[in-house]
């Protein structure tokens, strides 16, 4: 259904302002004159003229409704879009019940039917956090970390992460070499995946510095990784007009190490805010659905780093 809640928005805008348009260039005339005619005949009483203009219910309606559907498309489509994270696979960053905002006009502008790009804007930064069309299913969202840009090559060998930037033009340092990223351990068993502590890094890719999560305990899986043609297992080299992205939940994340590269035109928008967490009962025993909040992390409400 939320794949098509775009469409649906846009649709309505369209009919609400069509019954507007239709109303204003023909039947409200038309309204207009036949109470002209019934006047010239005789003097009607207020009542009966206000009859005589007065609005079919779903003319009301649309003209009631467009002013509100129209900026929330416009919003959506073009300027901030919410989201809510489903899954734990950007903690310590996201957080399961975390509600946030997407700059859609971060990246290049699309319509929200077609998706077709309407205009340039920036191109994605490695360590942004955004959220892409799924590529094995456009209709999902997918939110993960901008770690390798076109033309980058990436391995990820025993919970540590290297980068050989590609060379911009003109650029003479600081690419074409494979390098470590850097990270600096923080914190252990504040996280758990079923019984096994996790490790809580900060790493800090270029100019941007996060939190990310390791599972010691947890071997690799490299049976499941992404094979690309004339690479080792565990490398990866980011096609034109393509990104790699990951998790910050290392562990526990599907990303591009399993599935590959995020496309240029399948790129949403970049999540930017957190403008509301709740949080839900983990007790097994709990009375209350999953899905019903039990307090609120009025913390966590901020910019996304």
């Amino acid at each position: 259904m939320a794949a098509y809640f775009p469409i649906f928005l846009v649709l309505l805008t369209l009919i609400c302002g069509l019954i507007w348009l239709l109303d204003a260039w023909l039947l409200a005339p038309k309204r207009k004159q036949a109470l002209a005619n019934a006047q010239a005949t005789s003097m009607l009483p207020e009542e009966t003229q206000q009859a005589f203009l007065k609005e079919p219910a779903i003319i009301e309606t649309a003209k009631s409704i467009f002013p509100l559907v129209a900026a929330i498309t416009v919003l959506r489509s073009f300027l901030y879009e919410p989201f809510q994270i489903p899954t734990g696979s950007m903690i310590p960053t996201l957080l399961v019940g975390d509600f946030i905002l997407v700059e859609k006009f971060a990246y290049d502008v699309k319509d929200p039917v077609w998706r077709k790009t309407l205009w340039h804007n920036n191109l994605p930064e490695r360590g942004d956090v955004a959220v892409f069309k799924y590529p094995l299913d456009p209709r999902l969202d997918y939110i993960k970390r901008v770690i390798g840009l076109p033309g980058d090559r990436i391995i990820y060998r025993d919970k540590q992460l290297f980068i050989e930037q590609v060379c911009q033009p003109g650029q003479t340092t600081g690419c074409g070499v494979l390098e470590p990223v850097s990270q600096v351990f923080q914190a252990e068993a504040e996280y758990f995946i079923g019984t096994m502590p996790q490790r809580r890094y900060i790493e800090t890719l270029g100019e941007v510095s996060y939190q990310i999560l390791t599972t010691p305990m947890r071997p690799e899986m490299l049976r499941d990784y992404y094979r690309q043609a004339n690479t080792a297992i565990d490398e990866f080299i980011v096609p034109a007009d393509h990104y790699f992205v990951m998790g910050d939940n290392r562990d526990n994340s599907l990303d591009s190490r399993m599935w590959g590269f995020v496309p240029a035109e399948n790129l949403v928008g970049k999540a930017v805010f957190v403008w509301m967490s709740f949080e839900f009962s983990e007790d097994p025993n709990s009375w209350l659905p999953r899905w019903v909040p039990v307090g609120v992390r009025f913390e966590r409400l901020g910019r996304i780093h």
